[in-house]
């Protein structure tokens, strides 16, 4: 057996982000910029006002309670059409540009206006209320750095420089296959078949992980069949998870076909379950042999599948969040030389973290695992007792 960080650099070392493709930012949320972005205009591009209130000269509030007339208005939008002289205000809304003249805006709750009088009730320095120009983006800031992630914010503020289109790192796009005569899709088992689970789980790991998926269906125990379908793949996807038929003494086509036409390394991981993983290309294209037990292909998906297609994107956060976590309960096991990761529920309390087991832990037990949202990392050994800290891979989190 090699041990789970052997396994992970051997995968980690062998894929690359993918190239860069320029996408609208309507399409880009999610996205990792392949390149820094950086701004040709000043926002704001005008001094304008923070506040609905009035433009003033701030020298004619001295003194106040102070009366200015009131000489005209400006909305946001509208472009000035006059300017303010002593002893005069003009009404302007937020957002509006600044007119002549004035160098502050008193907030509008801080006025009383009668016909086109305003009494000024405080008095402003120079500048107060204003926005000046460049005063959250100058031309020649980097708005968005190289390998950003980019949230709504960052879409908001490449709009607010006039970006468009923004370059960045490929989505990847997975292909899932099933293989085996045992497996169903649809209608009444027969003897001996059992439904396919793991290639709708594995579709859904892929979509939720923000990377497009490809149902690439069910192929039968035929080499050329089996060998068509990964041929047609890896010719259709940047890479592909296969479920089955990786565990040592395994007689299984996939296996044959992929140590015909690719190059792989199969792989007993200290780690329990997903003990079993293949990994390895045909060409250029990752292709990852995930066990066959349904809890196995997840636990195997989220430790080396995962990580591997977000460095794909262009990501260098490639793991869940790990938090310790306290097991209220404690979480036996027996020493067997492996890593075990645990199904367990993970609540978030005033202390921090604690996790109870999520119900059954064998490989085949989705139903427990469906149940989870959180893996506890347990050592080798007899595991944690009572009141004890584990480290706890958070699912769903980073």
């Amino acid at each position: 057996m090699i041990s789970l960080d052997e396994a992970r650099e051997h995968v980690l070392a062998r894929v690359a982000p993918l190239g860069p493709v320029e996408l609208v930012l309507d399409e880009a949320l999610g996205a990792v910029t392949a390149a820094e972005v950086v701004a040709t205009e000043a926002v704001p591009p005008f001094v304008n006002s923070a506040m609905d209130g009035y433009a003033v000269r701030s020298a004619d509030t001295v003194g106040a309670p102070v009366e200015l007339k009131v000489v005209g208005m400006i909305a946001a939008g509208a472009a000035p059409d006059g300017s303010v002289g002593p002893g005069e205000a003009i009404r302007i809304m937020t957002g509006a540009p600044m007119p002549g003249g004035a160098d502050a805006v008193v907030l509008v709750e801080r006025t009383r206006t009668e016909g086109d009088v305003v009494t000024i009730e405080i008095t402003v320095e120079p500048g107060t209320s204003l926005r000046g120009v460049g005063e959250d983006v100058r031309p020649g800031d980097v708005v968005v750095a190289p390998g950003t992630v980019l949230t709504p914010g960052h879409l908001g503020v490449l709009a607010s420089v006039g970006v468009e289109r923004v370059a960045v790192h490929r989505r990847p796009r997975v292909g899932v296959l099933s293989t085996g005569d045992e497996l169903v899709t649809s209608g009444p088992l027969g003897r001996g078949q059992i439904r396919d689970s793991n290639r709708p789980t594995l579709l859904a790991l892929v979509r939720e992980a923000g990377f497009e998926a490809v149902d690439l269906g069910v192929v039968g125990d035929d080499e050329a069949s089996v060998t068509t379908a990964i041929e047609q793949a890896v010719a259709s996807c940047d890479a592909v998870l296969t479920s089955g038929g990786v565990s040592m003494g395994d007689l299984d086509y996939v296996k044959v076909v992929l140590d015909r036409i690719g190059e792989m390394r199969w792989m007993q991981i200290a780690i329990k379950p997903a003990k079993p993983f293949a990994f390895g290309t045909v060409g250029e294209v990752p292709v990852f042999g995930l066990p066959g037990n349904p809890v196995s292909s997840m636990v195997s998906f989220e430790l080396f599948a995962r990580p591997a297609l977000r460095r794909m994107a262009g990501r260098s956060d490639l793991h869940r969040l790990t938090v310790p976590a306290v097991a209220p309960d404690g979480l036996r096991r027996s020493a067997d030389g492996k890593v075990h990761f645990a199904r367990v529920v993970a609540t978030q309390e005033a202390h921090g973290w604690s996790v109870r087991s999520a119900g059954g832990q064998g490989s085949h037990q989705l139903a427990a695992m469906a149940a989870a949202n959180a893996l506890a990392v347990l050592a080798d050994g007899n595991g944690v007792a009572a009141g004890d800290t584990v480290p706890t891979m958070l699912l769903g989190f980073g």
